[in-house]
C-alpha cells in the first residue's frame, strides 16, 4: 500500500551543477534518474551558481555539448546567486539555492555525485517529516581531552536555537557514542517546501557560523557547516532519523558514490551496472569523456581494477583507508 501511495506523488528533483567535475556528475545523474525512473513525473532541476563577488572563478556550466545533453534528459538549468557563501564554502551551495526552486511544491535534494538506481516513485515520502541520509561517518564533533563532550556539544546547539535535545537522541545508542545524537549526511533532504527549509536552512547555518555557541570554541566549521546545520533545521521542522523507511535511498533506489574509484570499490554490482548502461550510448559517451576521471575510470577499465583490489563483503570500516588503497595503486582520480 505505501508503494502505490507513494508512486502518485509529484515532487521535484534537484541537483546542483557548476564547471567542472559536477557539470559531468549531473549528466550521469540525469541519464541514471530517467533510466531508472521512468515513471518520475516531477521537474528535475539543475541548480547553477552564478558567477559573483563571492567566487574568483566563474561556476557556470560554460561547456555547450553538457548544457544541451542536460536538456535533452529533461533537466532545467536554474540559475541562483550566492549571497553568503560561494567559492570559500561549496557546500553552502546547496543550502542557497532553495530558495529558487517552486515554493510549496515538495522537493528531494541530492548531492550529484549519485547515481539513481531504482524507481525513484515507489520511495515513500513523507514530506511533512523531512529526513536525509543516514549514511555517514562519525566526522563531526571532534571532542577534545578536556573540553565537552557530545552531550554539550549538540546540545548547545539545540539551546541556542529553542529546540528540545532530549527528543532528539537515540536512547538505543550509549551515551557519549557518536550515534546516540542526530547527525546525517547532506547527501539527500527533503520537504514539503524548498523556501521554508531553505530560510531556516540558511538562518542556522549563519548563526552557528558567525556567533556559536561557547562550548564549540574547539571546534571546526569548515567543511562540515551543512552537516551541523541540517539536523536542527530537520529535527525544528518536525522530521528525523525515522521517517523514511531504510533500503530505499542509499539503498535499492538511489547511490551516493562521492567518487568514481570509490563506487568501483564499495559499491554493489548493480550501481556498476547502471553507470556503465547509462553511460554507454555514443552520444553521451562524447559529451562524457571530456572528463579526464570518467575516461579513465570507466571508458579505459581502470574502476574494474580497482574493484579487484577489494573484497566487497569485507571492506575496510572508514572511508579514508579505502582512499587510501586505491591511491596507493594509482588508481585515484577526481
Amino acid at each position: 500500500m505505501a508503494r502505490r501511495q507513494a508512486s502518485s506523488q509529484k515532487f521535484n528533483v534537484v541537483i546542483v551543477g557548476q564547471q567542472g567535475r559536477l557539470a559531468y556528475e549531473a549528466l550521469i545523474f540525469a541519464a541514471s534518474l530517467r533510466a531508472c525512473s521512468p515513471d518520475f513525473q516531477g521537474r528535475l532541476i539543475v541548480a547553477e551558481p552564478q558567477h559573483g563577488v563571492l567566487w574568483e572563478n566563474n561556476p557556470t556550466i560554460k561547456n555547450a555539448e553538457v548544457r544541451a545533453a542536460l536538456a535533452e534528459f529533461g533537466a532545467e538549468i536554474i540559475p541562483f546567486e550566492n549571497k553568503h557563501f560561494g567559492q570559500k564554502y561549496p557546500y553552502g551551495n546547496k543550502i542557497e539555492m532553495l530558495k529558487v526552486l517552486p515554493k510549496g511544491e515538495p522537493f528531494v535534494f541530492f548531492d550529484t555525485d549519485t547515481l539513481i538506481t531504482g524507481d525513484l516513485a515507489s520511495v515513500p515520502f513523507d514530506f511533512d517529516r523531512p529526513s536525509a541520509s543516514l549514511r555517514r561517518e562519525g566526522t563531526w564533533p571532534i571532542p577534545q581531552i578536556y573540553g565537552p563532550g557530545y552531550t554539550a556539544l549538540w546540545k548547545s546547539l539545540y539551546d541556542k536555537f529553542g529546540l528540545d535535545f532530549e527528543s532528539s537522541l537515540d536512547l538505543s545508542e550509549p551515551d557519549e557514542y557518536w550515534r546516540r545524537y542526530l547527525y546525517f549526511n547532506a547527501g539527500f533532504f527533503y520537504y514539503r517546501c524548498p523556501h521554508e527549509f531553505g530560510a531556516r536552512f540558511l538562518q542556522y547555518a549563519l548563526s552557528i557560523r558567525d556567533s556559536p555557541p561557547v562550548e564549540l570554541c574547539a571546534q571546526s566549521f569548515d567543511p562540515w557547516l551543512d552537516q551541523i546545520a541540517l539536523p536542527l533545521v530537520i529535527h525544528s521542522l518536525g522530521g528525523g532519523r525515522d521517517t523514511l523507511p531504510q533500503g530505499y535511498l542509499d539503498g535499492s533506489v538511489s547511490c551516493h558514490y562521492r567518487f568514481l574509484p570509490l563506487l568501483y570499490a564499495r559499491e554493489s554490482n548493480h550501481a556498476i551496472d547502471v553507470l556503465e548502461k547509462v553511460t554507454a550510448p555514443n552520444k553521451i559517451k562524447k559529451v562524457l569523456k571530456g572528463s579526464n576521471a570518467i575516461k579513465r575510470t570507466v571508458y579505459q577499465g581502470r574502476g574494474h581494477k580497482v574493484r579487484a583490489l577489494f573484497d566487497q563483503d569485507n571492506l575496510p570500516r572508514r572511508e579514508q583507508m579505502i582512499r587510501n588503497k586505491i591511491k596507493k595503486n594509482g588508481f585515484w582520480i577526481r
